[in-house]
């Protein structure tokens, strides 16, 4: 199951250490990666129901 973006967001947030400018891209990597295998996911899940027919 994907992580939820809120959590994603809470976690780039308390993250310490880097600038905010490489919080928000790392947050938006992370999105971008839960975003893609949720697609793959889908296209799989997709595939295997045309070769049902």
């Amino acid at each position: 199951m994907p992580i939820e973006i809120r959590e994603l967001v809470i976690r780039a947030v308390v993250t310490e250490g880097p600038s905010e400018s490489q919080k928000l891209e790392r947050l938006l990597a992370e999105i971008k990666r839960e975003i893609l295998e949720e697609c793959r996911e889908k296209m799989k899940e997709l595939a295997r129901r045309g070769n049902d027919r």
